[in-house]
């Protein structure tokens, strides 16, 4: 058992928030599960999610010691981009879940990394997802970079925390984009009333930008380039179904019902850039349009 001591010098912010801005190697989801389980007090007395931090608090987070998923090598095959002693970047296809959860204990990435890399995959971030550093969604294709080696997380999830990695991302969403380039600077949480997912939240969530210009303009749809200054869980769906144009496909944040049979939605991590975390050399990967993204486009381009 790991404790970690804090003392707040702010106030009036859920300590939820206020946990993830500080650990930031430790995602928001299993700060919650130790916030739940009693794993975080505050001058000595447990405290909940919704606890508001004062300034002077002493907060003690008991971090358990990681215990090792039961989760079985498969041989799956890999689109990889890069490969070495320390990283490993992989342009993942839709529909593949980035580490096994509820619901999905194989088939997943992290199944192809551990067949793949052997024992060589980094295993910190609590409960382990090995070498998982950041994820990008099921139904998302597109670059991901994971780290074999303790070290290699590590600098890359501070890379992460400073938003010193480079994320460009393709998207069609719904509707026709009218101007040439926009910002996005509202923030994200979780949907108050559903919570599973999640929504611009003003008042508990955490800043979000997003920035985004037009590629090409369609009848009914726009194709997009979309930059993340931060990354936070569903942002780039959230924030542009937030001003009207929700992503293709997507029919948890936009239309529930959506002509375009794509099983998901249309959005495509096409570049990752960032310092290699042991030689310090920038490194950029580009994966291009998947088939079902450039058929879409063919579609749209008819119409």
């Amino acid at each position: 058992m790991e404790q970690i001591g804090l003392v707040s010098h702010e106030s009036g912010k859920r300590i939820d928030a206020w946990l993830a801005d500080k650990l930031g190697s430790y995602s928001r989801s299993y700060l919650q599960k130790l916030l739940d389980g009693g794993g975080v007090s505050v001058g000595g007395r447990k405290v909940k999610a919704s606890y508001k931090i004062r300034a002077g608090d002493i907060v003690a987070v008991d971090i358990p010691d990681p215990v090792r998923l039961d989760v079985a090598p498969e041989k799956i095959k890999l689109d990889i981009l890069y490969e070495d002693d320390d990283i490993v970047v992989v342009n993942k296809p839709k529909g593949m879940v980035v580490h096994p959860a509820h619901g999905n204990y194989s088939g997943t990435l992290v199944n192809a990394l551990m067949e793949h890399c052997g024992g060589s995959l980094s295993d910190i971030n609590g409960v382990i997802r090995p070498g998982i550093v950041h994820r990008i969604d099921k139904d998302t294709s597109g670059v991901i970079v994971a780290a074999k080696n303790n070290f290699a997380h590590e600098r890359l999830s501070e890379k992460l925390k400073i938003h010193d990695i480079k994320r460009v991302y393709a998207a069609l969403v719904h509707g026709v984009v009218r101007n040439e380039r926009g910002t996005i600077d509202v923030p994200i949480g979780r949907n108050p009333g559903e919570r599973k997912k999640m929504a611009v939240n003003v008042r508990d969530g955490r800043k979000a930008v997003t920035h985004f210009r037009v590629l090409e303009r369609f009848k009914e749809a726009t194709y997009i380039e979309v930059t993340l200054e931060t990354g936070r869980t569903h942002q780039i769906r959230v924030h542009m179904s937030y001003i009207g144009h929700p992503v293709i496909g997507d029919t948890v944040y936009g239309r529930r019902k959506d002509r375009h049979d794509i099983n998901g939605q249309a959005l495509h991590a096409r570049i990752l850039g960032f310092a290699h975390p042991v030689s310090g050399e920038y490194m950029e990967f580009e994966a291009e349009l998947p088939g079902y993204f450039k058929n879409l486009m063919e579609q749209l381009q008819k119409n």
